[in-house]
């Protein structure tokens, strides 16, 4: 499986329209679900999670970001809100751009503008294939389908090279299963070949 990673600027151009660095430490919030999208946001360094909560308190998280992937742009073409939060797993270093020199830097740079195109567009076809998935009732097919989501984010066509940095407990929430068949199938799937857990982490 191809994978891919979001949309990555050279920081000097960044800085070139203004972007600063911002510094934020581990389970810090960048932005909440409801705060207006006024900034392009590309990680240095650490880890940042997308994350939104049910009526009941459950946690869905949508995606774990890591160095040299980007977020909040997609927000940036329509005048909504933000649909989950972006919170901070470990001490993060970001570059941060506002909304108005991030329009410029693509209307001044249309190559940039159609990477960023292809972009969303393969996260949107990697979200319809797990949606679609999840609709399975075999449990191996909704936690791969989950896997290629999560996979497509990251750079590298390895084979099971990608660690999956969720509990047993977020995946059984993500494809709504219980927690004791998520550990049964990703046994199950590991003695097939399809993942490998080494210490109790999920390589995909």
């Amino acid at each position: 499986m191809k994978t891919i990673s979001c949309m990555n600027i050279d920081p000097e151009l960044l800085y070139t329209f203004g972007a600063e660095d911002r510094f934020y430490k581990a389970k810090e919030i960048i932005y909440k679900e409801g705060d207006n999208a006024f900034y392009y946001y590309q990680i240095v360094k650490g880890k940042v999670k997308q994350n939104s909560y049910n009526e009941e308190g459950k946690e869905f998280i949508h995606n774990i970001l890591g160095e040299k992937q980007s977020f909040g742009d997609p927000m940036l073409f329509l005048e909504k809100f933000y649909v989950m939060n972006a919170i901070c797993m470990t001490d993060v270093e970001i570059i941060r751009l506002t909304k108005k020199n991030f329009m410029n830097l693509l209307e001044k740079n249309p190559k940039i503008s159609l990477e960023m195109n292809s972009c969303l567009s393969q996260r949107l076809y990697f979200k319809a294939i797990m949606l679609q998935n999840m609709s399975s009732q075999n449990p191996a097919v909704r936690l791969k389908g989950l896997l290629d989501y999560l996979k497509s984010y990251h750079e590298g066509d390895c084979e099971q090279c990608f660690h999956v940095d969720l509990t047993r407990q977020q995946i059984a929430n993500l494809t709504g299963l219980r927690v004791e068949t998520v550990i049964r199938t990703l046994k199950k799937m590991e003695k097939e070949g399809s993942l490998k857990i080494e210490s109790r982490k999920i390589l995909y």
